[in-house]
């Protein structure tokens, strides 16, 4: 059974959410706060998804999110943004969340977004053979998930490394936000293409020498993004 972090400090919106995920198969381990959460992902390694709530009695969600990512984990991660605040969503896709549920959100969305993560953060049989991509100063390992560039590892979340892996399987292709959306969040994601823009931004923070001016992940304007000029 798949455990997965629940940080929610209204009881009756944690319960909400614990209810629906132990329906759908799911182990939750409850926290009502960050510092409780960090301590139970410390506690339970095994942990393969986080639901973090923005707004916190002490460290916020995108704190969590943040020092989760610091620590190397590739957990997944899910936040859960207030409808009216536009920029929790980008903050905490640029803090490294690999997606968001906006509240209020219905039993169905929960477990629907939750299933898509789980279902993209798996390794499938194809990958568990050891291939590596190369490309420039780049190696790609499928079987490991990992990036390296001039010999040096890269800490990548799972959804950046699904954009690289994309990408560089299809180097020079011109590439709509609609196609790697689908792609990479899958057909049954229904959040916004602003999702693309985000996490290609965060990723070129991480592979490009220089973001503002980038010599590798490129964009085609109007249109989407492609590998190479």
């Amino acid at each position: 059974m798949k455990k997965i972090l629940v940080l929610e400090d209204e009881d009756n919106i944690r319960s909400f959410v614990v209810i629906n995920l132990r329906r759908s198969g799911y182990e939750p381990i409850e926290a009502e706060n960050g510092n409780m959460a960090l301590e139970r992902l410390r506690v339970n390694p095994d942990i393969c998804l986080a639901l973090l709530d923005v707004m916190l009695p002490d460290i916020d969600g995108f704190e969590v999110c943040r020092r989760i990512r610091a620590s190397g984990s590739k957990i997944g991660i899910i936040m859960l943004t207030a409808k009216s605040q536009e920029i929790d969503k980008v903050t905490g896709l640029m803090t490294g969340a690999d997606d968001y549920i906006t509240k209020p959100f219905s039993p169905a969305e929960l477990t629907a977004r939750v299933d898509a993560l789980i279902r993209r953060l798996g390794v499938d049989d194809q990958e568990k053979a050891s291939v590596e991509v190369r490309n420039g100063p780049f190696v790609l390992n499928t079987r490991n998930r990992t990036l390296e560039k001039n010999g040096n590892r890269l800490k990548l979340t799972q959804i950046e490394y699904m954009l690289m892996k994309l990408f560089l399987e299809n180097p020079g292709k011109a590439m709509s936000r609609e196609d790697i959306l689908e792609a990479v969040w899958g057909a049954d994601f229904n959040g916004e293409l602003k999702t693309v823009d985000v996490n290609i931004r965060r990723l070129r923070m991480k592979i490009e020498d220089d973001p503002t001016e980038p010599e590798f992940l490129t964009t085609v304007w109007g249109y989407g993004y492609k590998w190479g000029f």
